[in-house]
């Protein structure tokens, strides 16, 4: 199934660019297509998932819904589905 991959901030760096279409194995899930993102793109490895569940603070989104309100890295995706990565954001503070 091919899938569209958007990246943003220090994940757009790591990819490459904004947006990556990319060839999965029907039936792969979030968490099959976060480990393939690890495996192939060095600026990832590590960063996405941690212990076995999404890594801490960073959002992934299936389509602009948060995985993490739906079944997680086990959220099953299909042909056409756009997958948002967004690194962990920091700031705000007073100057």
């Amino acid at each position: 199934m091919e899938l569209e991959l958007r990246f943003f901030a220090t994940f757009r760096e790591a990819a490459g660019g904004k947006t990556v279409t990319a060839e999965f194995a029907d039936g792969s899930t979030v968490g099959d297509v976060l480990r393939e993102l690890e495996a192939e793109y060095e600026g990832m490895n590590g960063r996405l998932i941690v212990d076995g569940d999404l890594a801490p603070q960073i959002n992934v989104l299936k389509n602009g819904r948060e995985v993490l309100h739906l079944d997680g890295l086990d959220t099953a995706l299909d042909d056409g589905d756009r997958v948002s990565v967004f690194p962990p954001v920091a700031g705000g503070g007073e100057p």
